[in-house]
């Protein structure tokens, strides 16, 4: 790997970039940023009109991968239309009656909202998301999409995965193309690496003194190896990890590209290393698994509107189950390190009261105003399909080799979806169909129990197979008798004990603790977050208590009777006694270190 040099990318791009298609028309934009310090960029869009004088235009109210109607139009502002005149006819559409071969639309968005799925503008970069930005016609979402930019000077760099036509102007074939890549405008820190011929940049935002480009890139290119003999080819003609340093966190997939936000002091950290490692391979993984095999309810798109599906816990769940394998087959990751990501991802599923109300498919079906809508209560009503999407695919994993005597894995049933469904879209039926194709048996009970059902997950079989088990957190002093336990979640703050979330059946639960309710006594004894672990390490579990809270403007008195915390008994480690057969099926699961 190298740095990309400047000049070598833009030629390279530009032979990249497809030629418009003469018979089509063209819509064209310019994005213009005379006031970025103020967060506004100005969108100039000239659209085509029809003979029938009236058309119809259309922003997004949602970006695809991330699950919520976001109404992106309420952050535009100044929206005229030069050639027609426009009126509104909903929160998202203007239907134009048209007096011109073409009309020239202008609109600026404030974009302050740093998110890897939101416009962000400052004085410094640019982060702009297609499905909140390109105001089309609705009816040429087929046709190709051109974009043209005026950057300030200060901004020397434009990383994206659009096909490049020239400077500063980019081409994509349709709409859909457009929406999805998302264009990064700053100073920028770029490295390059090349697997199988195909170009893979790195765009780094705020690096610094602290961020190496060609470490990164070096180990990336290692993930993308793995990943590529995982799927067996790379699936893109050029691939952009658009990397933003700003102390977020969070990443979003996209077809060429992905966006990613972290910590610039990441490299100096061991966990934060490979937690940037695992969120790159996580996205990377999207690739194949739901930008090209894909549930069939997410394409063509619908942007006026939420697209729900039954299958997000494959789409996230199942690449959230693989994110930290691949970074452990690719050798920047050990057994420990897999195993205890494996572990946490057990205990936050078996802690989660609302695994035994909420399916699997009901918790995908419900993203829209569930996942990405949390409340205080999502904890006793609901699941994360990422978590025990990735739980549940642990346990399958395991049932198709042991079904086929370790000769096929869900590696062979994701490269055979993959071979069958690409770019046409499984069903759940199909999904499931396939998945006892692949096992040589009906697999049915599995997916009405821990899919469509609430059944408790049954860990043995999996642990048997890979010879590993669950082992208790060990007790410092074997005789010091257990503290109590309240069971309330609290919002990280140094100062008060604000509750955030009450899980039912805990302590705090029973005794009517709310969130949002400021902790302040417990009995006598005043608390704050520094010191309230070790008070309840002085209490026993059954013995009472009055809990002193500020809720809104009262303080309340709460009796508690104090319980005794549930052990973490959901440590996988590997088993002592394993058999040999166990030792080599755990090896042949992790994978052999790559060269």
């Amino acid at each position: 790997m190298r740095l990309l040099p400047p000049a070598a990318l833009l030629v390279a791009l530009a032979l990249l970039a497809p030629p418009a298609r003469a018979e089509e028309p063209l819509v064209q934009y310019t994005l213009r940023f005379p006031e970025a310090a103020n967060h506004y960029v100005d969108v100039e869009a000239v659209i085509p009109t029809t003979d029938n004088g009236r058309v119809e235009l259309m922003l997004p109210v949602w970006t695809p991968g991330s699950y919520l109607v976001r109404n992106y139009t309420r952050h535009l502002e100044g929206f005229t239309v030069d050639g027609g005149t426009a009126s509104r006819i909903g929160t998202n559409r203007w239907q134009v009656d048209v007096t011109a071969p073409t009309l020239r639309v202008r609109y600026r968005l404030y974009g302050r909202q740093l998110s890897v799925r939101t416009n962000f503008v400052e004085r410094d970069f640019a982060l702009i998301i297609g499905a909140a930005t390109f105001v089309t016609r609705a009816d040429l979402l087929a046709s190709p999409h051109e974009v043209r930019l005026e950057r300030p000077k200060a901004w020397p760099h434009v990383a994206t995965a659009l096909p490049q036509a020239g400077p500063d102007r980019f081409l994509a074939p349709d709409y859909d193309t457009l929406v999805d890549a998302p264009l990064l405008l700053g100073s920028l820190k770029r490295a390059w690496f090349k697997v199988d011929d195909v170009e893979h940049v790195i765009a780094t935002l705020n690096a610094g003194d602290h961020w190496d480009p060609r470490r990164a890139a070096a180990d990336v290119e290692k993930i993308v190896r793995v990943q590529r003999d995982f799927w067996g080819r790379l699936p893109y003609p050029r691939y952009h990890i658009l990397n933003l340093l700003t102390g977020g966190g969070g990443g979003l997939e996209h077809r060429e590209s992905m966006v990613v936000m972290g910590d610039r002091m990441a490299q100096r950290d061991a966990d934060d290393w490979q937690n940037w490692l695992r969120l790159v391979s996580h996205e990377l993984f999207h690739a194949w698994n739901v930008k090209r095999l894909r549930p069939a309810e997410l394409g063509p798109f619908d942007y006026d509107q939420a697209v729900y599906t039954r299958s997000l816990w494959i789409a996230e769940g199942i690449t959230s189950y693989y994110d930290l394998l691949l970074v452990r087959r690719a050798g920047l990751a050990d057994d420990d390190d897999l195993l205890a990501g494996l572990s946490k991802k057990i205990k936050s599923l078996e802690t989660t009261p609302g695994r035994e109300i909420r399916s699997l498919e009901d918790a995908s079906y419900e993203a829209w105003i569930k996942h990405y809508m949390p409340d205080e209560n999502q904890v006793n009503s609901t699941i994360s399909y990422y978590t025990k999407g990735a739980v549940v695919a642990f346990l399958l994993d395991a049932r198709l080799r042991e079904a086929t005597g370790g000769q096929k894995s869900l590696d062979d049933l994701l490269r055979l979806a993959y071979d069958r469904f690409a770019e046409s879209g499984y069903t759940p039926e199909q999904f499931q169909a396939l998945a006892s194709e692949v096992a040589g048996a009906d697999l049915a009970t599995f997916f009405d129990g821990y899919v469509r059902g609430v059944s408790e997950l049954d860990y043995q079989p999996a642990l048997r197979w890979f010879g590993l088990r669950f082992k208790a957190a060990p007790i410092a002093d074997g005789d010091a008798p257990t503290g109590a336990w309240l069971g309330a979640r609290f919002t990280p703050d140094a100062h008060a004990l604000r509750v955030r979330e009450v899980p039912r059946g805990t302590p705090a639960f029973r005794a009517g603790l709310n969130a949002e309710d400021e902790l302040l006594a417990v009995g006598d004894q005043r608390v704050s977050p520094k010191t309230l672990d070790d008070l309840l390490a002085r209490l026993r579990p059954g013995e009472r208590a009055t809990l002193l809270v500020a809720r809104r403007d009262q303080l309340l008195r709460l009796p508690v009777s104090l319980g005794e915390e549930p052990a973490d008994a959901w440590k996988l480690s590997v088993d002592p006694k394993a058999t040999p057969a166990q030792k080599a099926r755990l090896a042949a699961w992790l994978g052999a270190a790559p060269p």
